[in-house]
């Protein structure tokens, strides 16, 4: 298995409704530290594998959206799921958080 094939899978695991960071799902594929890769990995879907790995429950470590090409989809399909988003656009991280548990 390739470093994005592990990343996609970690992001398969993260249930409906909840969210996690780029740097978790980096830590929790064996690549600690390296958060950047986990965006490279989602960024580089095509679209039938953005259809199978939930790209959209990965946000920042401060619970905010930081997809520069879609972040109304992305917020769209997190609402969908019944996250919910402050006045600010952040995600609670006590409620909608996955830590990989």
């Amino acid at each position: 298995m390739n470093t994005y094939e592990e990343i996609y899978a970690i992001v398969r695991r993260i249930p409906l409704g909840r969210v996690t960071n780029y740097g978790t799902v980096a830590a929790l594929a064996g690549y600690p530290r390296h958060a950047r890769m986990a965006g490279y990995a989602l960024h580089a879907l095509s679209d039938q594998e953005a259809s199978e790995v939930p790209w959209w429950r990965v946000v920042n470590a401060g619970g905010f959206i930081s997809n520069a090409y879609q972040p109304q989809l992305q917020r769209e399909l997190l609402e969908t799921e019944g996250v919910v988003f402050d006045s600010e656009g952040r995600i609670d991280r006590k409620r909608f958080w996955w830590d990989g548990a």
